[in-house]
Formats: C-alpha cells, sequence, structure tokens
C-alpha cells in the first residue's frame, strides 16, 4: 500500500498594501469647490456688481457719485436695468470654475504635503503650514483665471453701455487692443496680493475656525459649524483684502497708460482721496464677502457629504 507523505512547507506571508481609493480626489475636489463658487457668485453677484461701481466712483464711474450699497444698487437696476447688476456673470463664473476650483480645492491637497514635510501637527506651525498652502493655492489660481477676472471687471464697470457686445468680444477687444500682458493679464501683481490674502482671510480663516469650534467641543461638524465659521472668514477676509481689491479694480478698469503701475495707482489714490478711498465699498464688499463666504462653504460642505454617501 502506498503511503502518501505530505511535505508542510512554511511560507511567512507578506501583507500586501492595497491602494485605497480616494473619493474625494483632487479632479473631485476641484470640481466640488468650483461648483460651489459658481452657486454662491449666483445668489451674490449683485453685490460684488455693486462693490466694483462704488470702488471706481472716485474716477469718474457710472451711477453718479451715490454713496451707500442699497442706493447704488437701486440706481444701477433703476437706470440701466436689472440685469446690469448681473453684467459680468459669464466670465464671473468662468472665474470660478478656475479660481475657487484650485484655490479651495487644491488647498487641503497641498496643506496635506506641507504637514508631512514640515511635520507641523498643531499651535503656530500647523497656523503657518495652512497660510504657505493659502497662498500657494491662491497665486497658482490668479495665475490661471486672471483674464477672467479682467473681462468681469470690465463688463461689471460698463454695465449696459453696450462697450462690449459679449463676452468673447470682451476677451477678443482687450486683448486686440491691449495685449495679452498689457490688457488681459493686466493687475496680475496687485491681483495675487489680493487673493492670496483674501485665501487666507476666508480658507485658511474657514479651515482654523471649523477646526477650532469642533476640537473644543463648541460646535459639531454641522451646518452649525459651517456656518459659524463661515461668518468669521468672509468679515475677516473683507477687512483685511479691501485696501488692494480697491487698487485691484481701478488698474484693472484704468484706461491704458493712465497708471504706470499698480502701486502708482495706490499712490495717486490716496493722494487724491486720501485713505477712505481704500475702503470705498467696504459694506458692499463685507455683505457680498460675507454671503459669498455662507454660500460657499455651505454648498461645498454638502456637495463633499452627497458624494461620500454615493462612494
Amino acid at each position: 500500500m502506498a503511503t502518501v507523505t505530505t511535505t508542510q512547507t512554511n511560507k511567512t506571508v507578506v501583507p500586501v498594501k492595497v491602494p485605497i481609493k480616494q473619493t474625494n480626489g483632487l479632479l473631485v475636489q476641484l470640481t466640488t469647490a468650483g461648483v460651489a463658487a459658481c452657486i454662491a457668485d449666483l445668489f451674490t453677484f449683485p453685490l460684488d456688481t455693486t462693490k466694483v461701481r462704488l470702488q471706481i466712483q472716485g474716477e469718474g464711474g457710472a451711477v453718479g457719485q451715490s454713496s451707500g450699497v442699497v442706493r447704488t444698487m437701486m440706481n444701477i437696476g433703476r437706470q440701466e436695468g436689472a440685469m446690469a447688476l448681473y453684467s459680468g456673470i459669464v466670465p464671473g463664473l468662468q472665474r470660478q470654475m478656475a479660481f475657487s476650483a484650485i484655490r479651495i480645492g487644491a488647498y487641503e491637497t497641498v496643506r496635506e504635503k506641507y504637514k508631512e514635510i514640515t511635520g507641523a501637527k498643531e499651535g503656530v506651525q500647523l497656523l503657518a503650514v495652512r497660510v504657505a498652502a493659502g497662498i500657494t493655492t491662491g497665486t497658482l489660481a490668479i495665475l490661471v483665471a486672471q483674464p477672467t477676472d479682467v473681462v468681469k471687471v470690465r463688463m461689471q464697470a460698463a454695465g449696459s453701455k453696450g462697450q462690449y457686445k459679449g463676452v468673447m468680444d470682451a476677451y477678443r477687444s482687450i486683448a486686440r487692443n491691449e495685449g495679452f500682458k498689457s490688457g488681459l493679464y493686466r493687475g496680475t501683481l496687485p491681483n495675487i496680493a489680493r487673493n492670496c490674502i483674501v485665501n487666507v482671510g476666508e480658507t485658511v480663516v474657514y479651515d482654523a475656525a471649523k477646526d477650532y469650534f469642533i476640537s473644543a467641543g463648541l460646535l459639531n461638524d454641522g451646518i452649525k459649524c459651517h456656518l459659524a465659521s463661515a461668518v468669521i472668514a468672509g468679515v475677516t477676509a473683507t477687512l483685511v483684502a479691501s485696501p488692494v481689491d480697491v487698487v485691484k479694480t481701478r488698474f484693472m478698469n484704468s484706461p491704458h497708460g493712465k497708471y504706470k503701475g499698480a502701486f502708482d495707482c495706490a499712490i495717486r489714490t490716496a493722494r487724491s482721496e486720501g485713505v477712505a478711498a481704500f475702503y470705498k465699498g467696504f459694506n458692499a464688499s463685507c455683505m457680498r464677502l460675507v454671503s459669498w463666504n455662507i454660500m460657499l462653504w455651505l454648498s461645498y460642505e454638502q456637495i463633499k457629504i452627497q458624494i461620500k454617501k454615493h462612494n
């Protein structure tokens, strides 16, 4: 009778790391941020147009020299029609899909990468990492979206004057008459400065405020927490960015050659109108940024929740 011998071999089982699919990949984060920003723009664009008109008043902007958010908005609607409040909405949405998608959508990825490099976990180090991530994504976003911002500001300032036949005509005429660098990329440096400040004021402050509310046990990670963090972010962004925002708006909207540069625009504004000119349109800007941040972050967080549910 044949004997069957079974030989058992001891083998070392090496665990294999299976890559986990990230449901919120970078592309999804960029798209989510862009869509949320567009939703916010659709609701708050009239306030943005009002802010632009108030900021250029000292340069002889349209709709008289009226002061105040409500009066200016009413004058625009009465003299130019309600749709004038949405002049520049198309390049505005284009801007959000490029600009906000990068500065907000890429923020978490860049922040985590910087945390990994520096080893920062809390305190001043973590704050510095957040600020660095905000500046990085804010700068990249402007380099991509600058032409859309120029066209948006020009169309908002022009209103119903018929200066441009449409969005594509605005892009073409600015590029043809003023050039690529002096036209579509005019005011890039003050815009980078302004949007880095805004990104730190909005994205970084929102991130830090939300983290504090949750870690301190003051609020749960929900709508109340997102709302409170968004309000803080909107007010902070307005306070720190208003002077640069006024210079950016005036420089972008000025005829070619009027100013030697953004710094010259700032100096001449201060000399002719005083320091208070840098806070023209502050109420409109604050109302717009606070309401915009509320719409943005509530939309952004809810879209992220729905994405997680379906993955």
